[in-house]
């Protein structure tokens, strides 16, 4: 039987990241409004996730006159709708976002979870309209980059054109790994890809790459992975019961990360 389809678990940035914890929500200079201030790319420790490695000082501060205001945003307040005039990129600075539709029956179908350091308002791009909303999950704060002025400035600084490309690639990739999980994974096989993903990316900030906190409800992971509550309560609880995860509410501890690999890639064989 041949080989079964991997999905590809994707970091969403580089993972030899040097910057440690991430900068704490609040941390605002007193001499500046809570709403919109400067913010300096080149002293941001979330800069090598979201922007171009091995830029020099002239072009650091080129962007930093680019990415000029920052934005909070309250939990579940939406930063864009479905349908809203595209204008601009978004660098997730604090917090974590989920994208989502409105099915016809009016339910919010899950299309993704984006957190620090990762770039959000792709979807707007294609045709200069948001294709989807984006909530937060949690107090959250944004760098907010202009498209037009990201666009003008990526024709004069090669590395910054470059990385907005491997970002839209890296958008497809995961849009491609997406489609793969929903296509031909079984429950266990997806929400083990799913906890492979998360714990990955936050190990690129940093964090433990055997604890995390859901910031979503298993409603939402659902949501995402296409399925019920119920699928998802009883495969969290199977996992539990095998040794693999221990949970606690939405704390989430990976006892064998192996394990979760071998659910991914090798159960479908026995298919």
């Amino acid at each position: 039987m041949s080989a079964p389809p991997r999905i590809p678990i994707v970091p969403e940035s580089h993972a030899d990241v040097s910057s440690g914890a991430l900068p704490e929500a609040g941390q605002v200079p007193v001499h500046m409004t809570p709403q919109a201030f400067k913010v300096a790319c080149s002293n941001c420790n979330l800069r090598e996730l979201c922007m171009p490695v091995g830029l020099n000082d002239d072009q650091l501060k080129r962007i930093d006159d680019v990415v000029a205001v920052r934005r909070k945003i309250k939990r579940g307040a939406t930063l864009f709708r479905n349908g809203e005039q595209f204008t601009s990129l978004f660098a997730i600075r604090t917090g974590f976002f989920k994208t989502c539709v409105a099915t016809e029956d009016g339910r919010d179908q899950v299309t993704g979870f984006q957190m620090a350091g990762e770039i959000i308002g792709l979807d707007g791009i294609v045709n200069d309209h948001h294709t989807c909303d984006a909530v937060a999950l949690e107090d959250a704060e944004v760098c907010v980059m202009p498209f037009d002025r990201i666009e003008e400035l990526s024709r004069e600084v090669n590395a910054l054109q470059h990385h907005v490309h491997k970002i839209m690639s890296r958008e497809i990739v995961r849009e491609h790994g997406v489609m793969l999980l929903l296509g031909s994974m079984r429950a266990e096989e997806r929400l083990a890809a799913f906890l492979l993903n998360l714990v990955q990316r936050l190990h690129a900030r940093g964090f433990s790459q055997s604890e995390l906190v859901l910031r979503m409800t298993r409603e939402e992971i659902g949501s995402y992975l296409g399925l019920k509550l119920e699928t998802v309560s009883r495969t969290f609880s199977k996992f539990v019961e095998e040794g693999i995860v221990e949970v606690k509410q939405r704390h989430v501890r990976i006892l064998s990360t192996d394990a979760l690999k071998r659910i991914v890639n090798s159960q479908q064989a026995c298919h």
